[in-house]
């Protein structure tokens, strides 16, 4: 089970912008280590891990951007792409979190 989250940006009281993240959804995933020689290509350098969420397509996720992010298995996991899978089957997220 994965949660996805969205920035959100408001101003505190002394006219600040503040950062928050809020839930926008929650939904089952596989999940699919990316592998090394796939990093090796992509020129990833550091120590983060990589990997593949693919999940059923909804409506409530179905504008998941780079901009949002993955709350997963106690990891805040980057989004670097997502794709359709099909015409409205599903969408596969690539993401990145960083070792431990």
């Amino acid at each position: 089970l994965i949660t996805i989250e969205r920035k959100t940006v408001t101003q505190n009281d002394l006219g600040e912008e503040v950062e928050t993240w809020t839930a926008m959804a929650q939904a089952w995933a596989e999940k699919r280590d990316v592998s090394d020689a796939e990093r090796l290509n992509a020129a990833e350098v550091g120590a983060t891990i990589s990997t593949r969420f693919r999940l059923l397509w909804s409506d409530a996720y179905d504008d998941v951007t780079p901009l949002d992010r993955i709350n997963y298995d106690g990891k805040r996991w980057d989004i670097m792409a997502v794709k359709e899978i099909g015409t409205r089957e599903g969408i596969e997220i690539t993401a990145f979190a960083r070792a431990e």
